[in-house]
């Protein structure tokens, strides 16, 4: 089994923001492989799909960001998963907007969703799947360009980025880490 999580915040005026990339991942995921419908459940949202032999639990934390690591840390719990079949995906200011990149491991560089996993796992040890998005234009404080809504430029190169993340996941899944950071991480997680 593999938990995919993908953060972000749950009301819909979030839906179309930057740092909701993960939980629009997680939507294409869901819709791809037919996915149940999501329930609530374990402070999240949650729906069963297959791939590759595989059963995954893609998961939308209702948490709010700042609290994903409670909703993570229970569904582990409740489904004893190991760490290293646990994928998050999420936003990143650090790289361009539209690169992908895969890591086995990792701080919170600042992202407060998965620093509150990694507070509340007690390790920085979980595969992860970042989307950039980007510095904020000078004198935008991050916390507010993180909320704002995808817009010109910006929307045309992370589109197509979230599209190369649902593949990575599944690459993750059927391959494993090594095999997907191999595939996604030089030359198609560029755009082109």
């Amino acid at each position: 089994m593999n938990l995919i999580v993908g953060l972000g915040n749950p009301k819909k005026r979030y839906s179309d923001t930057r740092h909701n990339l993960g939980f629009r991942v997680v939507k294409k995921l869901a819709n791809r492989l037919e996915a149940s419908a999501p329930v609530s459940k374990h402070r999240s949202l949650l729906a069963e799909a297959e791939y590759s032999d595989r059963k995954l639990l893609l998961v939308q934390p209702l948490t709010y960001m700042n609290r994903s690591g409670l909703a993570v840390k229970e569904i582990i719990s409740s489904y004893s998963l190991d760490i290293e079949e646990v994928m998050v995906v999420y936003d990143d200011l650090d790289l361009s907007p539209g690169t992908i990149r895969i890591r086995q491991k990792g701080g919170g560089a600042g992202h407060r969703g998965v620093q509150s996993i990694i507070d509340t796992l007690g390790t920085e040890e979980f595969p992860r799947l970042r989307i950039g998005i980007g510095k904020p234009p000078p004198g935008m404080e991050a916390s507010d360009y993180v909320l704002q809504p995808l817009e010109g430029e910006d929307r045309e190169l992370i589109e197509p980025a979230l599209d190369r993340a649902a593949e990575a996941v599944l690459s993750f899944v059927s391959e494993g880490l090594e095999s997907a950071m191999n595939n996604f991480n030089r030359g198609l997680s560029s755009p082109d």
